[in-house]
């Protein structure tokens, strides 16, 4: 008999294990929205599919009777300028910073200054960045920028230090210089690791885009939930909510897929 831990899943009954805990979740909300509704039809906790499927298609395929905007699809995009612009910026600084790690004189003076940034909670100097920048657009891709970037260049630093010694000392010995080391050996070692960090960060950059969106904003996904908590109206949060978790799902999907056609021969440590 083999042990528990040996035994694999085939792809129907893997396909099954994938979709259990969504289904028991699913028919958990399910049972509880239509036990409260049965006792008060006017409870707004846990709304119902059909109120909610209203509510989305108030939101996203009715114009506004104010702007006459589709107020969903502007909200997402909104949502998705900043926090692309946000990861953008923080991919290029974190890169260049990851290459410059390789040279000692930047490294020694540039590390520990990350590793103490790193630790700052980026949410907690949201009123210093209102305050200097405004509450415009710049202070909401500012703070993705602080809130990831410190992290992306330690994984970067990292990846740097696990290049073998060997693999640079024959680069060099070829007569290469530490621009050719940098852009021919470093650069292809970092950028699979970089859609690596990119996915780990996509979640705390969804965190700090809501956050910026909920304190100053008109518009933005984030913006939208903490309007309409005030008249509690779950219909509209709820649905919002699964938008936003569906987006980041298509994100992480897309940098995945991204690196296995750029990038085949890279295999993270302790990936299968």
């Amino acid at each position: 008999m083999s042990r528990l831990m040996n035994r694999t899943p085939g792809k129907v009954s893997k396909l099954g294990l994938i979709l259990l805990p969504f289904a028991l979740l699913l028919l958990l909300y399910l049972y509880s929205s239509q036990a409260r509704l049965a006792e008060n039809p006017n409870d707004k906790l846990l709304p119902s599919f059909t109120q909610m499927a209203d509510a989305v298609d108030r939101m996203a395929f009715t114009p506004d009777r104010r702007s006459g905007e589709y107020l969903w699809w502007v909200d997402s995009a909104s949502s998705l300028k900043r926090l692309f612009t946000g990861l953008g910026i923080a991919a290029v600084v974190s890169l260049g910073l990851g290459l410059m790690m390789l040279i000692p004189l930047v490294r020694t003076p540039l590390s520990p200054l990350v590793t103490v940034i790193s630790m700052i909670p980026p949410l907690s100097i949201l009123p210093i960045l209102f305050i200097v920048m405004g509450l415009g657009e710049l202070s909401k891709v500012m703070l993705i920028v602080i809130g990831i970037t410190p992290v992306l260049i330690r994984d970067m630093q990292q990846r740097v230090s696990e290049i073998p010694a060997e693999l640079l000392v024959k680069a060099q010995t070829l007569g290469a210089s530490t621009w050719q080391v940098t852009i021919r050996v470093v650069l292809p070692q970092l950028l699979p690791r970089l859609l690596q960090g990119l996915c780990l960060a996509l979640g705390p950059a969804w965190l700090f885009l809501i956050a910026a969106e909920a304190i100053a904003s008109t518009d933005g996904l984030g913006y939208r939930i903490f309007l309409v908590r005030r008249y509690l109206a779950m219909d509209v949060i709820l649905p919002y909510v699964a938008w936003i978790t569906l987006l980041a799902f298509i994100m992480d999907r897309s940098l995945k897929g991204l690196g296995r056609v750029m990038f085949p021969w890279f295999e993270p440590k302790g990936g299968r």
